[in-house]
């Protein structure tokens, strides 16, 4: 989830400089990063429900926070649709740091 949302995110901000970076793998990349970041909290909170696991309080917050993110990033898309890969490129960096986080805090 981390490395891949920081490719894709890296990718949208080189296709938002260089119009030779925009292809349609690049949208499908970052579908599949984003969809990652769901199928980790889904897998957290399946965890945390179904074994009775405790996790840091902080680490599912940051979970949620970056799936709140990636629906705040997909419902600006109409309105930013002339910064489109500026958006997602910016988006797919900061759901990688809000996934960095999640790691560090976890490990404590």
């Amino acid at each position: 989830m981390i490395i891949g949302n920081g490719l894709a995110g890296a990718w949208a901000l080189a296709a938002h400089y260089s119009p030779g970076f925009r292809t349609r793998a690049l949208w499908w990349f970052t579908a599949f990063a984003e969809l990652a970041v769901f199928v980790q909290v889904a897998m957290g909170v399946g965890l945390v429900a179904g074994q009775h696991l405790k996790a840091p309080q902080f680490h599912m917050f940051y979970g949620f926070v970056a799936i709140i993110a990636v629906g705040i990033i997909y419902s600006y898309r109409v309105q930013l649709r002339h910064r489109l890969y500026l958006l997602y490129g910016l988006g797919g960096i900061f759901v990688m740091g809000l996934g960095i986080r999640a790691l560090l805090v976890g490990r404590t």
